[in-house]
């Protein structure tokens, strides 16, 4: 998908429509995760597989091989992320967030998680400047908003 047709999706994630939203939301992952092609769905599929069957060792292995393989490829880092994020490894879903936000700075996902992970390591200033962020870019997204609610309350 070329710049232009991603400018125009993120900026129907603005539009009071929910419908046009959503569909710039589903369109937005597509493309993420389609960045590299079948070589790349196949191995974030078979990862993600292994991940619901509870083999997280083999799940983390192929991700990370994928990224070793394929750097630029941010929703690899992305569902890399995640997988630490599920593991109580904040720091390193952390760094991998952050990774994709250097490939992919709209990424709302990888915004969403940085603020996950700064609110589980107690950060509340941090969680609520990452879901802030996120918050431009997919200004509708409730589940942002509460969550930058309930660490201002644990802030005071």
């Amino acid at each position: 998908m070329d710049e232009l047709s991603v400018k125009a999706l993120l900026e129907d994630l603005k539009k009071s429509d929910e419908s046009v939203r959503d569909r710039a939301t589903t369109e937005l992952w597509r493309t993420w995760f389609n960045q590299k092609g079948d070589y790349g769905m196949q191995i974030l599929r078979r990862s993600q597989v292994s991940q619901d069957a509870g083999d997280v060792r083999h799940a983390l292995d192929l991700l990370t091989k994928l990224i070793s393989d394929a750097p630029d490829f941010a929703e690899a880092w992305n569902r890399r992320a995640v997988l630490h994020y599920t593991q109580g490894n904040y720091k390193k879903s952390l760094h991998d967030c952050e990774t994709v936000l250097k490939l992919n700075p709209v990424h709302f996902g990888a915004l969403h998680g940085l603020g996950l992970c700064y609110a589980a390591l107690g950060e509340y200033r941090s969680a609520i400047r990452a879901f802030r962020r996120a918050l431009e870019i997919q200004p509708f997204a409730l589940v942002n908003q509460k969550l930058i609610l309930e660490c201002t309350a644990r802030l005071s």
